[in-house]
């Protein structure tokens, strides 16, 4: 029997135009470990996992590839929410590779110190100290 404690149990799914792109944005500069990458023809990506080291992940793949109902979604529509409990430094690497900054680190009202970033394609990553309720 698998333990699936610690696995994460909501996979946010994005379609990128460029899919190897996208995942190297999100490992080298928002900081995901790479755990799975199914390559498709051309360099293209049919199905992507990353894991963010404080717990959870997110799935993605190529536009190219258009079976099922994934193949529906549009690149650059998603937002993201990830905790972390250092913002500070996500921001610092997101500043440095010139990534467009959405919403400057603050902090709220409901004690998350934050901000809000894009990536190369439009999905809003907003990453927080905020675990919820």
């Amino acid at each position: 029997m698998t333990d699936t404690t610690n696995q994460p149990t909501v996979w946010p799914g994005l379609r990128y135009d460029d899919a190897p792109g996208a995942i190297r944005v999100l490992v080298d500069v928002f900081g995901f470990q790479e755990t799975f990458v199914v390559p498709g023809d051309g360099g293209d990506v049919i199905h992507a996992e990353l894991r963010w080291p404080e717990g959870g992940g997110v799935m993605l793949g190529s536009t190219k590839f258009t079976q099922g109902t994934h193949g529906e979604m549009k690149p650059g529509v998603s937002a993201v929410y990830v905790v972390s409990d250092d913002p500070d430094a996500i921001h610092r690497r997101v500043t440095e590779a010139g990534l467009e900054i959405a919403e400057e680190l603050h902090d709220t009202d409901y004690g998350s110190h934050t901000f809000a970033a894009r990536d190369p394609e439009g999905n809003l990553w907003t990453f927080g100290t905020y675990r919820g309720s």
